[in-house]
Order: structure tokens, then sequence, then C-alpha cells
């Protein structure tokens, strides 16, 4: 059963199941920047451990949403992909500083 070819030659299956898994991601990390932007108590207790005071949630936040506008931006997708690997990779640093597991807390971001 052939499978029908995109224009870039990618499969309608494959260019599908991208769109899901970026939709995915772009959905967690807006997720992630509306908890900052709220203020949740989890919130607050998760930037004491890491050391971070609170008021910087809403400077991480818009960081973060910037990232995901311009990932979601066609033409600048790939500088977005950019940007959100070296925010995700400060987070892993972050957690791995103050000693947080492995599985739970700094593979999770990966």
């Amino acid at each position: 059963m052939p499978m029908e070819a995109h224009e870039s030659g990618v499969s309608t299956k494959k260019l599908w199941i991208g769109r899901i898994l970026s939709a995915l991601a772009v959905l967690f990390l807006l997720f992630d920047a509306v908890i900052k932007l709220v203020k949740i108590p989890a919130v607050a207790q998760s930037f004491s451990q890491l050391g971070y005071p609170i008021n910087l949630a809403v400077t991480i936040a818009t960081l973060e949403l910037v990232c995901v506008a311009v990932y979601v931006i066609p033409s600048t997708s790939v500088l977005g992909a950019i940007l959100l690997t070296g925010y995700l990779g400060g987070a892993i640093a972050s957690h791995v500083r103050v000693g947080n597991p492995l599985f739970s807390h700094v593979l999770f971001p990966v």
C-alpha cells in the first residue's frame, strides 16, 4: 500500500506524527508558562527549591512564551527550536545543580 508523499518527500503519516508531537510540546510549554504567570503555590515552592526568587517567574514565563511563539511560526521554527533547546537546557542545569532526582526532574525537560 503506497503512502502519499508531501511536497518535501515526507509521507503524510510522518508529517502528521511530527505535527502531533510538536503540538504536544507546545501545549506543555504553554501550560508551564501560564502556571508561572498565575504563580500557583507549587511554582513558588519550586522556585524556592531551585534558588530563584519568585519575582523572576513572570520574566521566565515571558521568555518561554516568546520562544514558543518563535517556534510556532513556520518561517522561524528552526530559530525557535534552538531557543527552546537553550531554555530547556537551562532547566536541566538548574535541576542538576540542586541535586534533584534524575528520572523525575532532570530527564523530564529532555
